[in-house]
């Protein structure tokens, strides 16, 4: 035994000083590595749909459901499960219409608990008595644990289990004991979630989303293109700012900006109202929702307006100072001819919708004027000091990354640039080229060192520009296109201009050869792992299926958002794999909470197996399974070196 092994040991030795302790916990680990895999649930493109998120994050695409009918089986109707599983996903407001509705609130809340018992017993078999108690709720922690330990049928513990309940509901205490129970199955039914990109952008309640999931128990992100303009945003790329007022205002949703993050847009307003009082905005239409007030709606297209100029000019001003990004294309200000009212892109000139814009001098079309500049100051300094987007964004950047390697799947956002032929695109990152995973990791560097550097270091500014580039770069992979024609589907009607070109990768996805390359690129075993990613709506009422290249990818966005859903026929899918195995599920349109609390009506419709397990997958068979293999090596290591007297052991009564 070398030096640095026994030095590592004694390190050990302190956690575990005895033979006892040592073997106490191998036969713990041991026997954790046979315990069933847990649930992990993948949700992407989210886009700010929050009633909608919260809802399948509740039921678990369908799991707690499928709990309920493992347990119950034909002993309940289906209309009780219904009810089961709405009180799981909402106890707190299903309670309020129970307790209003009842003539026997005793005996309901009797058979309830009794319900709620059996179903908590259900689903924290799969998991060591540990981590189960540390799930418990505070205040009912240890009377849960008597319920769900304790087994009706033994004769003198039956009526010490019935008097609990019983006592519960004498005190008054059952609607807090029910809601307790509803959420900690919710806790239990899903082990980990992963959220593959794009949080944010068209829908209301992205920061809703976000406090929902620094609370959760067990989460990672892939950031999505409409993530890092946001995280960019945060970090003071004035750019990414730009962007992403643009799209807030395009949408309808400046309320998000001003209400859920607090940032004061008045003096965009004030800007827009002085320098584009008399200027036509038609083209600068507003895409709203219900929710959205239309008194606003002169002022948002001129606010929409002047933002949408200060954002061509900031992204020609990158492109400029960073040849290397090959973005020359996307500098069309210049190619404006102002009296002819048209512009030229690639050799052919277009007529223009509109050409007045009274911020931008023809000689010098990428300058800032002098309010512009003093206005997106104080809107960066309002970005960077905004502490509820700063939690947010630091979250995302604590939890996130481009991609993630787990449980022998890869999970990325868009996809892994790539020529005609399935080779790699090499990207010139900074006087450098990278491609493949290389690609993946460099730019993920350099985002947070453009969230996290000093404001004064070169670093933090080439950090930046990479966090705009991510999102609109031609060769970014969770953008996938060779452009961003922002600026034509504003300015020019001909359709043939609005085109952006997919990268090769969605062409390729049904090749074999591809995506095993891929999977070797990022040091998985190609015969036994998966891609989910999100990013491409399926459009499934085409015809088209989220199911790749014979089930080794997943394209799991299926339109989350109500702006896709018109275009995939379906309200988004969700992945659930669990030690059966893999199963995709669709989504119906999400009608509202209140909805789906009064009718009692779920939004899971169609389920399709992926794949099944030949034996049922346990711990063992997980990244976490691995890394107690490990440690229980070393403590073997540890027993070892007591055994041979490398180690002395000291005594239990020191």
């Amino acid at each position: 035994m070398d030096e640095l092994e026994l030095r590592y040991l004694r390190s050990l030795s302190k956690q575990y000083p005895n033979i006892a302790a040592a073997s106490t916990e191998i036969i713990n680990l041991q026997a954790i590595l046979n315990l069933p895999k847990g649930t992990e649930h993948f949700m992407t493109d989210i886009h700010g749909e929050y009633e909608q998120f919260n809802h399948i994050l509740k039921n678990g695409s369908g799991s707690v459901r499928r709990k309920i009918d493992e347990e119950f089986g034909n002993t309940l109707s289906n209309k009780d499960k219904k009810s089961l599983a709405t009180l799981i996903y909402y106890p707190k407001e299903k309670l309020e219409i129970v307790m209003q509705e009842e003539d026997n609130i005793e005996d309901w809340y009797k058979i309830t608990l009794y319900r709620l018992v059996q179903i908590t017993k259900h689903v924290s078999s799969k998991y060591t008595r540990s981590k189960v108690r540390k799930a418990l709720p505070k205040d009912f922690a240890y009377i849960i644990e008597e319920l769900i330990t304790e087994k009706a049928e033994v004769q003198d513990k039956e009526g010490y289990y019935n008097e609990i309940v019983n006592t519960i509901i004498r005190i008054g205490r059952a609607p807090e004991f029910i809601v307790a129970l509803s959420n900690l199955i919710q806790r239990l039914v899903v082990d980990h979630l992963h959220i593959v990109g794009d949080i944010y952008d068209r829908g209301p309640g992205p920061h809703i989303i976000l406090d929902t999931l620094r609370h959760y128990h067990s989460v990672d992100v892939q950031w999505g293109n409409h993530d890092i303009v946001w995280m960019g945003a945060a970090a003071g790329s004035l750019a990414c700012i730009a962007n992403v007022i643009r799209m807030s205002a395009r949408y309808g949703n400046l309320d998000t900006l001003e209400e859920g993050y607090g940032i004061n847009l008045i003096p965009l307003a004030t800007f827009a109202m002085e320098k584009y009082a008399d200027v036509n905005c038609d083209i600068f239409s507003i895409k709203f929702n219900t929710d959205y007030n239309t008194k606003d709606l002169s002022m948002d297209m001129k606010m929409h307006k002047a933002i949408a100029i200060i954002q061509f000019k900031l992204e020609g001003q990158i492109i400029k100072r960073r040849p290397e990004f090959m973005m020359e294309d996307r500098l069309l200000l210049d190619k404006i001819d102002f009296e002819k009212k048209e512009i030229t892109i690639g050799g052919k000139k277009y007529p223009m919708r509109d050409v007045d814009f009274p911020t931008v001098d023809p000689d010098n079309p990428y300058a800032l004027t002098q309010e512009e500049a003093e206005l997106m100051e104080r809107l960066r300094q309002a970005f960077s000091r905004c502490e509820k987007l700063q939690k947010d964004v630091r979250f995302l950047f604590s939890k996130g990354g481009l991609y993630k390697v787990h449980n022998s799947n890869l999970l990325y956002h868009g996809c892994v640039p790539m020529d005609e032929d399935g080779n790699f695109i090499k990207v010139d990152i900074f006087g450098k080229e990278y491609s493949g995973k290389a690609l993946y990791d460099i730019l993920d560097n350099y985002a947070r060192k453009g969230y996290y550097g000093r404001r004064d270091s070169g670093e933090k500014s080439k950090g930046e520009d990479i966090l705009w580039y991510i999102w609109s770069g031609p060769n970014s992979p969770v953008f996938g296109k060779d452009k961003m024609t922002t600026f034509e589907r504003y300015f020019i009607e001909d359709k043939e201009t609005h085109k952006e070109k997919k990268n090769a990768y969605y062409r390729l996805y049904d090749n074999e050869d591809v995506i095993d390359r891929i999977l070797d690129e990022f040091g998985l075993d190609r015969d036994k792992s998966h891609i989910v990613n999100g990013h491409v709506p399926v459009e499934r009422k085409k015809g088209e299926s989220p199911i790749k290249c014979g089930g080794k990818l997943l394209i799991i966005d299926g339109g989350f958002s109500k702006a896709y859903q018109h275009k995939t026929g379906i309200a988004g899918y969700t992945l659930v794999a669990n030690s059966h195995g893999m199963r995709l599920v669709s989504h119906e349109p999400f009608e509202s909470t209140e909805a789906a609390i009064r009718k009692e009506s779920d939004i899971f419709s169609d389920s399709i197996v992926v794949e099944t397990a030949i034996q049922r997958l346990c711990v063992s068979d997980t990244d976490v399974g691995a890394e107690l293999k490990e440690s229980i090596h070393q403590l073997e290591e540890l027993l070892l070196a007591y055994h041979d007297g490398n180690l002395i052991e000291k005594s239990v009564y020191e």
